[in-house]
């Protein structure tokens, strides 16, 4: 068998760093203080200890540019001149604190100033910020500031629009946008009612109390919809509390459903309040990627030309085969179709969830770039505005671009980030690159054999490029056009966390089902591993479809289901994208399991398991454990059940279990719209409560009562067939929890205690305290 693990793995076992001592165990117990080394390793007590690891550029001009980092110091801002090479602290920390404190009184802390909203004179004499509920002006030659009244105008879930004087936000069912200038608030649209209201952000799995619209550039001009709910099924959930539970109903669309929601595009000018509604049927409320109808505050899927005079739109049918781009008319409504396109499983603009949709407009030049995975591969293409007609290819391979960063259409360039494309590396590692209009000239511009993230400057000119690796910490560089290297910013710090006993993830590859598509993974083991021990091995899952259980690639000093902790209890962790769950893999590879949502690429997470014991004789297959969240309580219950004699143990939280009652845009997209046929469904094989007789290990379930994403409806159809079954189960229930509860100190508590004594066979300490 090819080895899964490189030798990599055996060079570490020789570098870990040990704690003092062993596990301290008394016979068959685990004690309080096997306990608190894990609670040590938990992400909110490991997440400052590591120093210089993140960069956020914040760019005054072209050249020049200032970040907040963490240091062993605290908080440090740092003013970069790119031109002059220069990185330094952009002002003395500790004459601003005391200034700061004289004026109001106050302690403060120069590792830990207290700078809201802070900004830099074009100068870079003066900087601006909010503190004590107050505006200050600096001078960073005297250190005179002056002081004001703060601008109390801003509002809270509003969109502002680009010149900054506006903000757009819902009241009564309509839209209303506010001066933050002079506080004046302006009614844009008054036949808004309920359910039938203007830029409502309600979409089933997710609510917001912030608008969905698009400002145009000059800021007069709003491109929104009135989102038709009428007659929508509707979810319900009771908030615990003394007396009467208080009730909480709102429009949920599920797969099936005769009436779902509906968007009525509207363009709204500002000035005079008027409305044109374009002539277009009402879209689904579907976008061209996963997941939602938002990316960065924007409605997705809308853009605006530079001058406001056109607006391009793509519409995506209900089960995402098809879409369309269109161009329309802000100013009449009238609407042109440019572009159909369908994938006959589901369409995606971009690889990533949440992504921005890899198309964009040229109206100055006539063309358009499209992104499809027609191929099986995500690539980029060329096409005439006029006609639709595709001009060129521009990139091609046996790997995917991932995210268009800038375009220039001058010189007629485009950076990318792309993943698979270098041969020899993880095919998950992003990396930058720029390429003509035409295909040609394609240039790898981040060269370093790490996972990549990069800012560019306002021109493009320069690049701010952070890279790691899951065992390297991060470095961040500048580097110019081309690629070369300028400066360097920072080096990560990672000795204190290493210090602690913190172990690199190890990662590794195998065979998935296939016996040919290989899978990748990370391992983790505890501090005090010690190779001639055997033991259990647990599965952190989350099976996508829109991302796997990995997760980040870059350096990080905690991992999905806080695997690190669990790892310090004696066991082995692992996390696998299996099949079915990367979508920056093929195309295939990503619609592995569609239409089968119960697959959750369990084979694919087995036979890798299996591999990794071949391989190293620490690990104890016959006592494997499986955990997750979300889709992974849904994977996890789906393990237990289909391949019991496999997974002994497992705990299940917030379970997606039976996607008819889960939101209609996820089970239409990743098992296909819901078809009955002889009093049955294609849903119904996929629902984990009708395989509720197959449970044989020890499962534990949870969910909180006002989970408004994954209603607490499909964990319990679940219980009452194992009640039905007569089998054996735990249940926590989690009250007036929403659904993201996971990373609750008793939930993480009660997770430990099930691993421990149903798979590690040991006794935990009783009601260990987990502090946060």
């Amino acid at each position: 068998m090819k080895p899964i693990v490189t030798t990599v793995f055996s060079i570490l076992l020789l570098l870990f760093v040990l704690p003092d001592g062993t596990q301290a165990q008394n016979g068959d117990h685990l004690t309080a203080d096997d306990y608190e080394r894990a609670e040590s390793q938990l992400s909110w007590n490991v997440s400052d200890m590591v120093y210089n690891q993140n960069v956020s550029p914040n760019w005054i001009n072209n050249e020049h540019f200032w970040y907040r980092v963490y240091t062993r110091n605290g908080d440090r801002y740092i003013l970069v001149d790119i031109s002059e090479r220069d990185r330094d602290e952009a002002f003395d920390h500790g004459r601003l604190a005391d200034v700061i404190e004289e004026h109001t009184g106050s302690s403060v802390d120069a590792g830990n100033l207290p700078l809201g909203s802070l900004e830099f004179s074009d100068d870079l004499e003066l900087i601006r910020f909010v503190s004590n509920g107050k505006s200050w002006e600096c001078s960073l030659s005297t250190y005179r500031c002056e002081t004001g009244e703060y601008n109390s105008h801003r509002l809270a879930n509003s969109v502002t629009s680009p010149d900054g004087k506006l903000a757009a936000y819902t009241k009564d069912h309509n839209l209303w946008i506010r001066n933050l200038e002079t506080g004046d608030n302006i009614q844009l649209t008054t036949e808004g009612e309920k359910h039938y209201s203007f830029a409502r952000n309600n979409q089933g799995w997710t609510r917001s109390d912030r608008p969905i619209l698009k400002w145009s550039p000059d800021s007069k001009k709003i491109s929104t919809f009135r989102l038709d709910e009428r007659g929508v099924g509707e979810m319900v959930l009771w908030k615990t509390v003394e007396g009467r539970p208080e009730l909480d109903q709102w429009p949920y669309a599920l797969p099936g459903d005769s009436i779902v929601p509906m968007l009525e595009r509207v363009v709204i000018d500002v000035d005079d309040q008027s409305k044109t509604w374009l002539q277009v049927d009402p879209d689904h409320q579907r976008a061209s990627n996963c997941c939602g109808l938002v990316r960065a505050g924007d409605w997705v899927d809308n853009e605006w030309s530079a001058d406001g005079s056109k607006l391009a739109f793509v519409s995506t049918s209900r089960d995402y085969k098809d879409v369309k781009l269109r161009i329309a008319n802000p100013e009449t409504g009238e609407v042109k179709e440019i572009f159909e396109d369908r994938d006959d499983v589901f369409f995606e603009s971009n690889l990533t969830s949440r992504g921005v949709p890899n198309w964009r407009v040229f109206h100055d030049s006539n063309e358009f770039i499209w992104f499809n995975r027609s191929d099986n591969w995500g690539h980029i293409y060329l096409h005439d505005l006029g006609t639709g007609e595709l001009k060129n290819r521009i990139t091609e391979g046996n790997w995917n671009v991932v995210d268009i960063l800038r375009v220039n259409e001058d010189d007629r360039t485009i950076l990318f980030t792309a993943v698979g494309k270098e041969e020899g590396r993880d095919p998950h590692h992003e990396h930058l690159y720029r390429i003509n209009f035409d295909g040609s000239g394609m240039e790898l511009l981040t060269e370093d054999q790490a996972h990549h993230s990069v800012n560019l400057s306002p021109e493009a000119s320069y690049i701010v490029n952070t890279f790691s690796s899951f065992q390297t910490p991060q470095v961040t560089v500048v580097r110019d056009h081309s690629g070369n290297h300028l400066m360097t910013l920072e080096e990560a710090d990672a000795s204190d966390l290493r210090e602690t006993g913190w172990q690199d993830p190890i990662p590794f590859s195998a065979k998935a089902r296939d016996g040919e598509t290989d899978v990748y993974g990370i391992m983790i083991l505890p501090s005090n591993f010690d190779e001639s021990k055997s033991y259990p091995i647990i599965n952190a899952i989350y099976p996508g479809p829109q991302g796997g259980s990995v997760g980040t690639r870059h350096f990080s000093s905690s991992r999905r289901g806080q695997a690190h902790a669990l790892a310090e209890l004696g066991f082995i962790v692992v996390a696998i994208d299996a099949m079915g769950s990367s979508p920056i893999r093929s195309r295939d590879f990503h619609i592995a399991y569609h239409g089968d949502m119960i697959d959750n690429g369990l084979p694919d997470q087995i036979t890798a398991m299996e591999q990794l014991a071949e391989q190293y004789s620490f690990i104890d297959i016959n006592r494997a454990g499986i955990y997750g969240h979300s889709g992974g309580g849904f994977a996890t219950a789906a393990a237990l059940t289909q391949y019991p004699e496999f997974f002994k143990v497992g705990v299940s939280g917030a379970g997606n279990h039976d996607n008819r009652g889960y939101t209609y845009y996820w089970g239409e997209k990743y098992q296909g719209l819901l078809e009955e046929e002889n009093s049955t469904d294609n849903y119904e094989s996929s629902a984990v409560h009708l395989q509720a007789e197959k449970l044989e290990g020890k499962l534990l379930l949870s969910y909180g009562t006002m989970d408004t994403n994954v209603h607490p409806a499909m964990t319990l159809l679940f219980v009452d067939e194992l009640i039905k079954h007569n089998k054996d189960f735990d249940l926590l229930v989690m009250p007036n929890r929403g659904h993201g509860y996971a990373n609750e100190p008793y939930s993480i508590r009660r997770t430990w205690d099930y691993f421990v004594e149903h798979l590690a066979g040991q006794t935990p300490p009783k009601e260990y305290h987990i502090q946060r």
